[in-house]
């Protein structure tokens, strides 16, 4: 597991390097929520997913749904340090005609399997897939990833109780449990209680690990495989801004147009990025 989750860890780094770049050159953008899922897009682009990036629309490939679509930057970085596009390309987030735009779309961007933004929507289109790869008898795993402030919406749960019932044990959600929202911490704006229990309670199969741990991540996923009936919940217990001390610890850091001392911050942070990454460390 040691080299394994060396190479994770640096790939992790490699994607969080890449999202704040993009942003930075941006200007503004969502930091918090896409550098809280690094590590578990890591784990999926890096290890995970069956995928050919020449061949974005291989029939036998794994899909891969970010409901919370505001997280785009993270999954940008890792299709493009894949080979889907040139990493350049990354620069022209949220362009007039770029096909990077601030939320994922299917129709722009290569190995983007389906538009989200639309917060609920992501994880029903994720339960359709994972039933039709199972009615036409395919091996295809499903997965999706939501965040926390996003399973405020009725919809979502449909969704999860819908999965249940239809036994998709090939369907595997994450959720990205950073404690906050939009307008504050999720505790305060709908208490969501322990996500936990409630995935447990709708039938699914439960577990709840460090979302920066990319070896906790990969286990999980690795257990999860493991159920023949029941779908996958998989509460990633992350930090929004995660990976950059500054940002975690900015109250509101759900998207930023950065002042100049946050502005110096980032800087610092790409910096020693940059250095832990040349020398190693990571």
């Amino acid at each position: 597991m040691g080299e394994r989750r060396n190479y994770l860890e640096k790939f992790a780094g490699e994607i969080r390097l890449k999202v704040l770049k993009m942003l930075n050159h941006r200007g503004f953008g969502h930091y918090g929520g896409s550098l809280s899922i690094v590590e578990a897009i890591a784990v999926l682009y890096g290890e995970v997913l069956k995928i050919d990036p020449a061949n974005p629309d291989w029939p036998e490939r794994d899909y891969f749904i970010l409901s919370k679509g505001h997280g785009g930057p993270a999954l940008y970085a890792a299709l493009a340090l894949k080979g889907y596009f040139s990493p350049e390309i990354l620069y022209t987030l949220n362009d007039n005609n770029t096909t990077l735009p601030s939320h994922p779309d299917r129709n722009l961007t290569k190995g983007v399997d389906m538009t989200t933004g639309s917060l609920g929507q992501g994880i029903s289109a994720a339960v359709g897939v994972a039933l039709s790869h199972k009615l036409s008898k395919r091996g295809n795993y499903t997965y999706t990833l939501v965040g926390d402030g996003e399973l405020n919406e009725g919809q979502c749960w449909e969704a999860v109780q819908f999965a249940a019932h239809h036994k998709l044990h090939r369907l595997v959600v994450f959720i990205d449990d950073n404690k906050k929202q939009l307008d504050g911490f999720t505790k305060d704006i709908c208490d969501p209680i322990d996500f936990q229990e409630k995935f447990n309670a709708f039938g699914f199969y439960a577990l709840k690990v460090n979302g920066a741990s990319v070896q906790e991540i990969l286990s999980a996923i690795e257990e999860g495989k493991q159920q023949m009936e029941k779908p996958v919940a998989i509460i990633l217990d992350s930090v929004k801004g995660q990976g950059v001390r500054y940002l975690e610890e900015k109250t509101d850091n759900h998207h930023i147009r950065p002042s100049k001392e946050d502005q110096q911050a980032i800087d610092a942070a790409i910096h020693e990025l940059e250095l832990t990454l040349r020398e190693g460390i990571i």
